[in-house]
C-alpha cells in the first residue's frame, strides 16, 4: 500500500514466486482479479504482534480461506503474548515453536538507560545528549504524529539535522527521509512506532525514546533497532516522573532494572509542591520563588556585561510599504483604550 497499483500489475502479469504485500493491498489485487492465490505453497505471516494491534487479523482470515487447504504456513513475532498464542491456534496445525531468544527480552549488545527529566525539559536534554555524548545517528521516537513533527521542528530550529515519519506521511516521503538518514544527511529521524516498524538500518548506534510508549511490548520493538546482528547499541529513555507506571511495565516485561544515569553540565530542576488554591509568595525582586528560570552561570553574566559596556550604534530602520502587512500577530490597543477609531465625518456626494 501507499504506492501506484500499475507497476505492481505489471510485475504480476509477468509472473512471480514470491508476494511481499500488505493484507489490505493484497485483498485489493484480489477484488481486481490481478493476482491468483489458488497455488500458493507457503503462508509467511510477518510481525503478526503488529498486524493484531494495527486489526489487520480480519484482512488475514480472508486471505487464508483463498488459499489452499495444503500449504506450509510460518508465523513470525518479536514478541509472544497470550493474544498472538490465541491467533497462531487459529490459523496454524499443530504448529512447532521456535525460539530464538527468551521471550520479551532485548538484545545483548544494547545498552540501555534511563535519563530523568522533568515533561517540560525534555526537548533541551535530547538537545543537549545529542551535542554533548556526542550522538551522530539515531531513531528518536514518539506516541503521537503531531509530536513527531513539533519534535523535528525543534530539532530543526537547533540546527540539528532531523526528518520526521509517520502514517500521514506519503510513502515517497517516508522512503526520501530514510534514504537521507542512511546517507548521512539527517542524523536524527524521528518516528511514531507504526512508521519505524520494520525499519532496517545497519549499525544504528542509538534509539532514543523521547517519551516511554503505553505499551510495554512496544520498547522491546523500539530498541530493537539498534544492536542488530550482533552490533552493539544504546537505547536511551528521557522519563518524566508521569511516566514512571509505563517504566514499571517495561521493567517487569524485560525482567531488568534499566540503570539510570544523570546528564554532566546539564541542570536538573527538581518539581515544587504548591499549595492548592494558594499563589506562591514572591521574593522581593517580584519574581516567584518558584520560577523555573535556569540562574545565568558567572561566564554568562561577564558576556551579558561585555555586551552592555560596547557602544552600540543605532540602526537605520527600513520603510515598510503599507500595503505589506507583516505575518506577526497585530499590536493590542493601548489599556483603557477601546481598540475602535472614531471615523471623521465625510460629507456625502451626491450626483445625478
Amino acid at each position: 500500500g501507499g504506492v501506484a497499483m500499475p507497476p505492481q500489475v505489471k510485475a504480476l502479469q509477468a509472473g512471480v514466486e514470491i508476494v511481499v504485500a500488505t493484507p489490505g493491498r493484497l485483498l485489493d489485487h484480489v477484488q481486481q482479479k490481478t493476482i491468483n492465490l489458488s497455488q500458493v505453497e507457503i503462508l509467511v505471516l510477518d510481525e503478526a504482534d503488529r498486524m493484531l494491534d494495527m486489526g489487520f487479523i480480519p484482512d488475514i482470515r480472508k486471505i487464508i480461506a483463498l488459499l489452499p487447504e495444503r500449504r506450509q504456513n510460518l508465523l513470525f513475532s518479536a514478541t509472544f503474548s497470550e493474544d498472538i498464542k490465541k491467533l497462531s491456534q487459529g490459523i496454524l496445525n499443530n504448529p512447532a515453536t521456535v525460539e530464538v531468544a527468551r521471550s520479551n527480552t532485548t538484545a545483548e549488545g544494547i545498552t540501555q538507560l534511563i535519563y530523568p527529566v522533568e515533561a517540560e525539559r525534555k526537548r533541551a536534554l535530547l538537545t543537549h545528549l545529542i551535542r554533548t555524548l556526542p550522538i551522530p545517528q539515531a531513531i528518536v521516537f514518539t506516541r503521537t504524529k503531531h509530536g513527531a513533527n513539533r519534535l523535528c521542528a525543534q530539532l530543526e530550529k537547533e540546527q540539528i539535522p532531523a526528518a520526521a515519519i509517520h502514517s500521514d506521511k506519503t510513502q515517497s516521503h517516508r522512503m526520501r527521509s530514510l534514504e537521507q538518514f542512511k546517507a548521512g544527511e539527517v542524523s536524527i529521524l524521528v518516528a511514531t512506532d507504526i512508521a519505524a516498524r520494520g525499519l532496517d538500518i545497519d549499525q544504528l548506534p542509538f534509539v532514543i525514546n523521547f517519551e516511554l510508549p503505553h505499551v510495554p511490548e512496544d520498547y522491546v520493538h523500539r530498541i530493537g533497532r539498534t544492536g542488530r546482528a550482533g552490533s552493539e547499541g544504546c537505547a536511551i529513555s528521557l522519563v518524566s516522573p508521569e511516566e514512571s507506571r509505563e517504566r514499571q511495565a517495561i521493567e517487569s516485561l524485560i525482567k531488568q532494572t534499566i540503570r539510570e544515569e544523570v546528564s554532566v553540565n546539564f541542570e536538573v530542576v527538581e518539581p515544587v509542591q504548591r499549595p492548592v488554591g494558594r499563589r506562591p509568595p514572591r521574593e522581593a525582586e517580584g519574581r516567584s520563588r518558584t520560577d523555573r528560570r535556569p540562574v545565568a552561570r558567572q561566564s554568562e553574566v561577564e558576556a551579558v556585561e561585555q555586551v552592555v559596556r560596547e557602544p552600540k550604534v543605532p540602526r537605520p530602520v527600513p520603510e515598510v510599504p503599507r500595503s505589506v502587512y507583516s505575518h506577526h500577530h497585530f499590536s493590542r490597543p493601548p489599556l483603557g483604550s477601546s481598540g475602535i477609531k472614531k471615523h471623521r465625518e465625510i460629507p456625502a456626494l451626491l450626483g445625478g
